[in-house]
């Protein structure tokens, strides 16, 4: 049998209140969801199920995130690695590095200074949809974007703003063979994805996470992320975090329409997006044939 607690806003907020103090209150080394579960007398499930109906997240992620911000506050104030690391909780100047490695896709240096020090690596490939311009870095695929008219610079200067202080190199033969997996549907093999980073806030690595979960072929709107996101008001916020997805097509933030299946706004141009959405059903009937 499934278990499940009550869906009460008032009984929700009590629980996950309580919850908060105890992540705040414990080192994040120290931090046992078993022993936060028994103390506010619910299991394990129903302690993911309440942390996924409030936020979307687990609470582990859920105390990544706390951990992920107050990290970003003290490196802005100049902090040392090591003080930082004690102040959230974490045992050592390692683990803040492989917090920030998992969840920003670069160290925590590296994000107080815009990407410095990161080696990105640059390339121009053809597409079904024209020319593209893509970003990788050791951590794999961070940046998608495509050249209108033929204007390369311009797709790179759009992409290269996400990471200002990054120091670029182009390098066409090592991006190939990954625009080739990306934009070749005899490439795709679910077994074997395309690595990806998503470099963002929190609220928008929510939302590029949940774009990946839009079936190929098939669209869906703001208003019904935000609700599967458990934040059936944010759809403005929502629309507004797809608008800055990095990896175009990868993350299908084409497949994301307005109310009423209207075709809206697409960073890369609402032709494009129509042209995409064309093809992946042309791919798709393809594959039933």
């Amino acid at each position: 049998m499934t278990e499940c607690i009550p869906h009460r806003a008032d009984g929700d907020y009590a629980a996950v209140k309580a919850a908060i103090a105890y992540i705040s209150d414990t080192p994040a080394y120290r931090i046992d969801m078993k022993d936060l579960a028994r103390a506010l007398g619910l299991s394990e499930r129903q302690l993911t199920e309440l942390f996924r109906r409030w936020c979307g997240l687990t609470p582990k992620s859920f105390a990544q995130a706390v951990a992920l911000d107050h990290a970003k506050r003290l490196l802005n104030d100049k902090a040392t690695m090591l003080d930082i690391s004690y102040e959230i909780g974490l045992s050592s100047a390692s683990r803040l590095h492989d917090l920030f490695v998992s969840h920003m896709a670069m160290p925590p240096g590296a994000w107080r200074d815009g990407g410095r020090g990161i080696d990105m690596r640059w390339g121009v490939s053809s597409s079904p949809f024209g020319l593209a311009v893509l970003v990788v870095t050791d951590y794999g695929l961070a940046g998608i974007g495509f050249a209108e008219d033929g204007d390369v610079d311009a797709a790179l200067t759009d992409l290269k703003g996400r990471w200002p202080e990054a120091a670029l190199r182009r390098d066409d033969a090592e991006l190939a063979p990954i625009a080739a997996r990306v934009f070749d549907p005899k490439r795709w093999h679910p077994e074997r994805p395309v690595r990806i980073v998503l470099i963002g806030t929190d609220f928008e690595v929510r939302v590029w996470q949940t774009l990946l979960k839009i079936p190929f072929g098939r669209a869906t709107t703001y208003g019904a992320i935000a609700a599967h996101m458990g934040e059936p008001n944010a759809a403005r916020a929502v629309g507004a975090a797809v608008g800055k997805n990095p990896i175009s097509f990868v993350v299908p933030c084409h497949r994301v329409l307005g109310a009423a299946g209207k075709l809206t706004g697409y960073h890369w141009g609402l032709l494009r997006k129509r042209a995409i959405l064309g093809w992946e059903a042309g791919v798709k009937a393809g594959q039933k044939a």
